[in-house]
């Protein structure tokens, strides 16, 4: 057995629970190792000093792992060109739309309220009229009140979309009633922007041209800028330079206000600065901020606080009054000018109908010059008619400018090109109208007639007199408006650098519900909310490391939604750290399936290595950087030993487990990799293995005994969620706040045992999940892996599934079912109410058994759904699993899935009012759609009869009653198998009808096709099989990776009556029937057990042989001995006839033999009872292992407790009788178990006392193992078949009534039917002989029930195909943010070294961290070219693989090997190779790299200097005790937090470096089953100093060094 190690108490402060780390780090830092470097030589992780590798020189052939593709890691190379491509396309394309969308909308702006102004005249076109005459036009009062209206209903658009949107959110979801003067104060500005609006457009734009009026709406930002300057904080970097420049803006904005009024002289525009101060005070809320110095703002940035709340319930009032006040301010102002209000609707009929305009031939004396009057006698005038629609036609074209202008701008924040794409074009706007407006100006002026036939003569833009483009720098100030376009530019500089999450709500992108259709560059611009966190700068982290209390990495990153959350000081940075516990559940997979699975996990190992390498060394901050664990349920891993029936050992499944850890290992990282074999636990449920990965997560396999604990999936789901968020979490002696924190942050992916995923997948989960804080849980895209038709049916029903099904319950309400097979859960979500709590219920009722433990997962979505929580779908999160490749599992698995499927949906159906009240997300049309979807399920079996009664008809033409008794029989019978036969019979005939109807099915799509060429494409059955057939080729090409799924639909069609009829049928008959149906295995046997079943094989085999005509009539009476009758003869005891049988009363030697067998059971419970009190005197069978307690009485503490043995377990075995002394056991401290030679040699630990209890008293509440109650299971079984019963019968009467109305309306269809317009059929009968042509019509007749059938599946075909297009949409947004375009950014010679370095900071270190080359490339593939296979250095090759090395088994070793290494040596290494193509060439990285190393290795050196001298403020000493292990004890001894613990001890378990979550519990004790974790280096020195290159000389090329003097250099360290 392995030694096990006895941990010594550790004085106070030295700890497993003191290693949080100190100010500036960990004390070695200068020497690069810390509590996540790996030690090189020291055992606690090599497991052994000899490390050297000794290779035999006839023995140096290598099989290196070969890279091999499929699932998540098939090539995609072709799918991210396509996306880098499109996200290409998609910058251009936005920034057109963009551009173009607001240049239209600011364009037809001023169109518009040029044509307002009063008296308007303007040079007509000639070219009509007469090309020697000069003609002037002046607009009628019709015209203008057309223009007014469109104005009006431009402004109200907007509004009135306001007014849907929050009655919508209002309705559905929560809002929150405003403090009245909060809402006053809010009223009272919306009402400034209205009037403001409203006299800009009415009364300063009709009065300027329309050059001018594009300038002045640059000059709207004179309250924002104000408030700005105001908002500015202390803490602000360059405060004093923002303030002065922040002054010159806001001055630059009111020159632009008071301009014009002093430079022309005119008393109307003085309400230029009236209007715009007014309308700026529409954007108020964005530009103040609760840290603002001035009292003033610090309250309106709480009013601003409040609003995130009472938004939506705000503007549903405050919509309708804006457009109220609008349309008053309006008349008001029509009234002021001298005209009748009431024209505005006298007028309207006119306005948007035919009139006409009046044209003025000017006199030839005139010279063009418009006169001032145009009423004298002698001008002639020409009446033409209106182009009346143009007005509807510049309205339609400003609406949707400003709407996609708007749209494609938050298309563009939501996938991350907001600066090229949004804030570019956005600032562009006015520059480009006033471009346009120049040259449409100059040309028109200069010929009135250049626009004829686009634009009607008598309209265009106000434009200036006497235009010359020559003079219009001085005359149209545009020196002056290049000041107010910097001004915006400045105030709305936010727009160019976002610092939004990836697909962030329009909430958190945009301060009001909607835009300002009017003024759209401004609002996009103003309204794009700004982010007030400061950006964290690398030269700032120690800053941050010395004002949080625990050290560690995690607080580097960045995270997007701070703002939202409360500030309280007792939450830690840290603890918004996302935290991943991957949960999986094995019980019997295969070795392909555990190495997918594992893969998976090492790749994420990987990822989060690189992550936290990344920002540990590299200092950068990564807004995606995650905490990683692995936890894996074992289910029934234990089985009776091999040398004795009293001990346990692994089963083979944990065993084929533990020998694929070291092959997915290196099949990751291409090189021969061996793990550290796994620490051991012995645990009150079983055991536990602890690995530690090459990227140092933690990889925890908890082995259950189900004679311990509770077995099956549902109950190791309650395991990890108390053991996580129960035990880790919630007893954590820290604040609430930072609890709840952590919580929020906390996500569990549930795994299965097979699955196959990639990094990025779960990172698109996570955003999900921090884009919306009410999300409970998301999934991702299942694809099912394996080979055969069963496969390639099940590729075709879940691309289906997913494209339709769940894109719709993700778009319309929410996603139903998050399989457990890979799901993101979010920790705060399962704790709540009704939740967590909730699952741990036993299944103590028949509709239990089904609703609970044979769907677990979407009975888990359930309890989310009902308390709120929203579930949601990402189609861009691959995942791949095994999925039944036989006939019989398939039918099996679905025999589970179908009734919990409906009893999970029933339940949510029964309680959907309380549902739809207390979830935002789910409505009363989400609840009946899934009705919709419920009854098609329930009535499919009959549709599907009533679809192979109408296909036979129609392939092989017999009559409906034949038809029907064809398929009636074979249904029946089937269904009579299933409730008389066992499950092997009953799947043999569902295989054998499936076949069969497969073949018929094939038929019937030829009868069918005949069908409709009979009826035509217009018939009803045409139409939906086109719908239905055109949405899945749709929905395949969205699709384009998963397209080929669609080629499986032919195999899909001709399952229809197997899947959609006898499987139905197979599951709702066999309701009562709860075992899983899938991966069984026969358990192995006790001797006893195999002696016994020898024993009745004999006994079998001797009443066989009685039963012979031989034995019939040698062996007298037989064995019916146990039998007598009332009357009975016999001949000669050659037979015996018995009437009226009873049982033979039992005669005196049976009863003898009775009395006998009750004296042994006796003495072996005395033997046991013996055992118990002097276990040095006697053997305890197994320790107790067998529960036999009842229920009722769960103390199975079975140090205390005394467990009574019955049958066959009392019975001691022959092997008890030898005079062999057994060593005694424990199964707490020294199981058999962990003996176990194919369970490797590593060490062997201890859980702490505190975790031990822990797990007993979950086992105790929730987990104990239910005794075999026969009394109970009888019960349960008599109520399952009753629930069948009713199901079934339930079920058979729906559809039977279904098929017999629908049959006998189809029978009786020419008495009752419905005429279908659609494919009429004419026939022309032309008559010789009386010479008549006759024509008829034949029209299709329907049955009523029939066609709203057909009407039904359309409409759910309908709304899952609409649904599916909006989804798609999303999930290309999705993946488009996801996706980095480097070219499209800075180049590199524009950044400096730190950007150059954070911009690629993940990808150079997973290069610099990858285990293979480590030693020295392996070159397998020798340069390019013909004769390149001879090239090949083999034998080079050898020769290096013979040499003796240390192996780098940890990635961050690996890193720090080459990262060190980095020396300025051109004159070996012309490129460096680790580093990716992109790089590789480039010396500004390379230079960036060893400036980083330098500042890193010289700050870490300056940490140790202050550790040695005055400085020493944590207590180091090198004066250390010697701990038993003969290493020293842990230096580190942190500052402890106000919260009392380090972040990181959540993340630490089994004997972390900073364990103190158990060992403590927050009471200062110390945990003795955890050693201390000696310092993981070299040497054990926690103050040695690492040698660097002294003198790098700037120019020269980077190589790696052979060799350096750093201990990180030569350690090894066996993994």
């Amino acid at each position: 057995m392995s030694a096990m190690r006895h941990r010594p108490m550790a004085p106070p402060g030295q700890g497993a629970g003191a290693g949080a780390a100190g100010e500036h780090g960990d004390s070695d830092d200068n020497n690069f190792t810390d509590d996540e470097s790996s030690p090189l030589t020291h055992d606690i992780y090599g497991g052994s000093q000899r490390t050297i590798q000794e290779t035999k020189g006839w023995d140096v052939f290598r099989d290196p792992p070969i890279k091999i593709e499929t699932g998540s890691t098939a090539n995609q190379e072709c799918l991210e060109l396509t996306v880098k491509i499109l996200k290409i396309f998609a910058y251009v394309f936005t920034f057109i739309i963009v551009l173009t969308g607001g240049v239209i909308a600011k364009g037809t702006m001023l169109f518009m309220t040029s044509q307002v102004r009063k008296d308007k005249k303007m040079e007509y076109c000639n070219k009509d009229l007469g090309r020697d005459k000069s003609f002037v036009v002046r607009l009628p009062e019709e015209e203008r009140v057309a223009w007014i209206w469109a104005l009006l209903i431009a402004y109200a658009l907007p509004e009135i979309g306001a007014l849907i949107r929050s009655a919508r959110i209002c309705f559905f979801k929560t809002f929150k009633v405003p403090r009245t003067g909060h809402f006053l104060f809010v009223w009272l500005m919306e009402s400034l922007s209205a009037v403001g609006m409203a006299l800009l457009m009415f009364v300063v734009l009709p009065q300027i041209d329309a050059i001018q009026g594009a300038m002045l709406t640059n000059c709207l930002c004179v309250v924002p800028g104000i408030f700005g300057l105001l908002s500015r904080t202390s803490k602000e970097g360059k405060r004093f330079v923002k303030a002065i420049i922040d002054l010159a803006a806001v001055a630059a904005q009111v020159t632009g206000l008071v301009i014009w009024p002093l430079l022309e002289n005119r008393r109307e525009l003085w309400v230029i600065p009236v209007a715009c101060v007014m309308i700026s005070c529409g954007w108020w809320e964005n530009y103040v901020s609760p840290q603002s110095p001035l009292g003033l703002v610090r309250a309106l940035g709480r009013i601003k606080e409040e609003m995130r709340f009472t938004r939506y319930f705000c503007h549903i009032f405050l919509s309708i009054w804006k457009i109220l006040l609008f349309f008053t301010v309006t008349l008001l102002i029509y009234w002021a000018q001298g005209e009748e209000p009431g024209n505005l609707f006298s007028m309207y009929g006119d306005a948007f109908g035919p009139h006409k305009i009046v044209v003025y031939e000017l006199p030839a004396g005139l010279g063009g010059v418009l006169p001032d009057t145009l009423e004298s006698a002698n001008i002639d005038t020409v009446d033409v008619d209106a182009a009346y629609n143009t007005v509807v036609y510049v309205l339609l074209l400003q609406i949707f400018g400003a709407y996609l202008c708007y749209i494609f701008g938050k298309f563009a924040c939501k996938i991350l090109i907001q600066g090229f794409s949004y804030a570019f074009p956005v600032s562009l706007t006015v520059p480009l109208s006033v471009t346009f407006l120049i040259a449409a100006c100059g040309i028109r002026i200069d010929d009135p007639c250049f626009f004829h036939d686009t634009i009607p003569d008598y309209l265009f833009f106000t434009s200036p007199s006497n235009f010359r483009f020559n003079n219009f720098v001085t005359e149209q100030m545009a020196w002056a408006w290049i000041l107010w376009l910097l001004s915006q530019t400045w105030i709305a500089l936010h727009i160019w650098t976002p610092k939004c999450e990836r697909l962030a709500t329009t909430e958190k992108l945009f301060v009001q519900p909607m835009y300002s259709s009017l003024l759209i560059d401004q609002s996009m611009a103003l309204n794009r909310r700004r982010d007030d966190q400061a950006d964290v700068k690398t030269e700032d982290l120690s800053e941050i490391e010395k004002e949080k209390g625990d050290e560690y990495y995690e607080t580097i990153s960045v995270h997007t939604d701070r703002s939202s959350a409360p500030n309280k000081p007792s939450i830690k940075s840290s603890d918004n750290i996302t935290r991943i516990y991957s949960c999986a559940t094995m019980w019997h997979e295969t070795k392909d399936e555990m190495i997918e699975f594992l893969k998976s996990i090492m790749r994420m190992d990987e990822d989060q290595c690189a992550r936290r390498v990344a920002q540990k060394y590299l200092r950068v901050l990564d807004p995606d950087y995650y905490e990683f664990e692995t936890h894996i349920f074992f289910d029934d891993a234990f089985e009776i030993s091999d040398h004795s029936d009293d001990d346990i050992q692994c089963n083979r499944f944990v065993k084929l487990l533990i020998a694929t850890m070291d092959e997915a290992a290196s099949e990751i990282h291409q090189t021969t990799i061996r793990l550290r074999p796994p620490k051991k636990y012995p645990t009150p449920y079983g055991g536990r293995l602890v690995w530690t990965l090459p990227g140092k997560t933690k990889f925890i396999t908890h082995l259950k005994d189900k004679d311990r604990i509770r077995h099956r999936k549902r109950w190791s789901q309650v395991m990890y969620m108390y053991y996580l968020l129960g035990h880790r979490l919630m007893e954590l002696p820290i604040s609430v706040d930072r609890k709840d924190a952590i919580a929020e942050n906390t996500y569990l992916l549930t795994l299965d045992g097979d699955i196959d995923f990639k990094p990025n997948a779960v990172t698109l989960l996570v955003d999900l999940m921090k884009k919306n804080k009410n999300l409970g849980a998301a999934c991702g895209r299942i694809h099912p892996v394996g080979s055969g038709p069963m496969v390639w049916y099940q590729l075709f029903e879940y691309a289906i599934g997913h494209w339709l099904q769940k894109a719709t319950e993700h778009m319309i309400g929410c996603v139903l079912c998050s399989p457990g097979c890979f799901s993101l859960f979010r920790g705060k979500a399962l704790m709540d109410d009704n939740v967590m709590k909730k699952y741990t219920t036993r299944s103590d009722e028949a509709r239990h058994y089904v609703q609970y433990d044979q769907g677990e997962d979407r009975w888990l979505c359930t309890l989310l759904l009902q308390r709120g929580y929203r579930v949601e779908y990402s189609a861009a999160s691959d995942a791949y699993t095994h999925c039944p490749e036989g006939f019989n599992e398939f039918y099996n698995q679905r025999r589970r899935w179908v009734p919990s499927t409906i009893a999970n949906i029933m339940d949510l159906l029964a309680d959907a009012k309380r549902t739809i009240k207390i979830n935002d997300n789910i409505s009363l049309l989400y609840i009946f759609y899934q009705m919709m979807l419920m009854g098609g399920t329930i009535l499919g079996p009959g549709t599907i009869f009533l679809m192979l009664v109408g296909a036979f008809v129609a392939a092989f033409r017999i009559d409906n009653w034949t038809s029907f008794h064809y398929n009636i029989v074979p249904i029946l019978a089937f269904m009579f198998i299933c409730f008389t036969c066992k499950s092997n019979i009953q799947l043999f005939v569902a295989q054998v009808l499936s076949t069969a109807y497969a073949l018929i099915m094939m038929a019937v799509i030829v009868g069918t096709a005949l069908q409709l060429g009979e009826d035509g494409i217009g018939s009803p059955s045409a139409i939906f099989l086109i719908s239905m057939v055109g949405s899945f080729f749709i929905a395949a090409c969205l699709h384009p990776q998963e397209f080929w799924c669609i080629t499986c639909g032919l195999i899909y069609l001709l399952s229809i009556p197997s899947m959609y009829l006898l499987l139905i049928l197979y599951s709702i008959i066999n309701l009562n029937v709860v075992s899983w149906g899938t991966r069984e295995v026969v358990a192995k046997k006790t001797k006893k057990e195999l002696e016994a079943e020898k024993k009745a094989a004999e006994e079998a085999k001797k009443r066989v042989k009685q039963k012979s005509m031989l034995s019939f009539l040698q062996s007298g009476i037989g064995d019916n001995g146990d039998e007598e009758g009332s009357v009975e003869f016999s001949l000669a005891g050659l037979f015996r006839c018995i009437f009226c049988t009873h049982g033979k009363t039992s005669d005196e030697k049976q009863q003898l033999t009775s009395i006998a067998e009750s004296l042994d059971s006796i003495k072996s419970r005395m033997d046991t009872i013996e055992s118990a009190v002097d276990p040095h005197g006697h053997h305890a069978s197994r320790h107790g292992r067998r529960r036999t307690t009842s229920s009722g009485s769960k103390d199975h503490h079975l140090l205390t407790s005394v467990a009574e043995k019955s049958g066959d377990e009392s019975d001691e075995s022959d092997s008890d009788t030898s005079a062999e002394p057994k060593q005694e056991r424990d199964f707490l401290t020294n199981p058999y178990w962990i003996e176990d030679p194919d369970v490797r040699k590593g060490e062997v630990d201890f859980l702490s006392s505190t975790e031990i209890q822990f797990w007993k008293d979950l086992i105790d509440q929730y987990l104990y193992p239910i005794d075999n109650d026969p009394v109970e299971q009888a019960r349960i079984a008599s109520d399952l078949i009753e629930l069948r019963n009713k199901s079934v019968f339930a079920f058979f009467m729906a559809n039977a009534l279904f098929v017999l109305i629908v049959f006998l309306l189809q029978l009786n269809k020419d008495k009752l039917h419905i005429v279908w317009p659609l494919g009429v059929k004419t026939n022309i009968t032309y008559i010789e002989e009386t010479s008549e042509v006759h024509i008829s019509k034949e029209y299709l007749q329907l049955e009523p029930i029939g066609l709203v059938f057909v009407f039904f599946f359309a409409l759910i075909l309908i709304i899952q195909f609409t649904a599916m297009l909006f989804h798609r949409f999303g999930t290309i947004s999705h993946i488009l943010a996801s996706t980095e375009l480097n070219f499209c950014k800075k180049k590199s010679e524009d950044l400096t070294q730190d950007q150059l370095i954070d911009k690629h900071a993940v990808e150079i270190v997973k290069n610099l961290q990858r285990l293979q080359g480590i030693d020295g490339d392996y070159d397998n593939d020798s340069g390019s070219g013909p004769d390149r296979i001879a090239r090949r250095k083999t034998i080079q090759n050898l020769e290096k693989a013979r040499q003796p090395r240390r192996q780098i088994g940890t990635l961050d070793v690996a890193f720090k090997k080459r990262f060190l290494k980095l020396t300025a040596d051109a004159e070996n290494n012309p490129a460096t190779p680790i580093l990716t193509r992109r790089l590789t060439m480039r010396a500004e990285t390379i230079r960036a790299l060893e400036v980083r190393k330098n500042s890193v290795m010289a700050e870490r050196r300056k940490s140790a200097m202050q550790t040695l001298g005055a400085k020493n403020e944590y207590g180091i000493t090198t004066g250390a005790p010697i701990n038993n292990n003969g290493g020293l004890p842990n230096q580190r001894s942190g500052r402890v937090s106000n919260a009392g613990i380090s972040i990181k001890d959540v993340f630490n378990v089994n004997g972390g470096a900073a364990e103190q979550i158990y060992g403590s519990n927050g009471g200062g004790t110390i945990n003795q089953g955890y050693e201390h974790v000696i310092d993981e280096d070299g040497d054990g020195n926690s103050l040695r100093l690492t040698t660097r290159n002294p003198h790098p000389h700037p120019h020269h090329q980077v190589s790696w060094g052979q060799n350096t003097n750093g201990g990180n250099g030569n350690g090894t360290g066996r993994l």
